[in-house]
């Protein structure tokens, strides 16, 4: 199965060996996101709320390059460093998905930079 790789305009280097997503067969895998500026900066210090809109229109412009939607996210793997802000990235995350919302899991975790409140990881099957 051949894969392409998905890389949105003005995107920046990833930290690691990753690409920002895949797309293989219809499904595009969006690695895990975090809010970061081009450099590799993270973005809202401290405002998870702000962190996750960024994080999910980076998300977003993964999935839009490929073809697809935020609806057509099937699953969404979420990573958050303190329970405590799990409220706000709520709040953000539901005015993406208003419609029926994909399937998800979300966990508390040290992230690669200790500013970084929220990554998320997505799978979503173009139509």
């Amino acid at each position: 199965m051949p894969k392409t790789p998905v890389i949105p305009e003005g995107t920046g280097k990833p930290l690691a060996p990753y690409l920002p997503g895949v797309l293989a067969d219809g499904v595009v895998y969006v690695s895990g996101t975090l809010p970061f500026d081009k450099e590799n900066n993270v973005v809202h210090v401290g405002d998870a709320a702000a962190q996750t809109k960024h994080v999910l229109e980076t998300i977003k412009a993964v999935i839009e390059k490929a073809g697809g939607t935020m609806d057509d996210v099937v699953m969404n793997h979420i990573f958050v460093t303190d329970w405590a802000n799990y409220a706000a990235v709520n709040e953000v995350y539901a005015t993406y998905f208003p419609g029926d919302k994909p399937a998800r899991y979300c966990i508390q975790c040290g992230l690669v930079k200790p500013d970084a409140l929220v990554e998320i990881a997505t799978v979503a099957v173009i139509k």
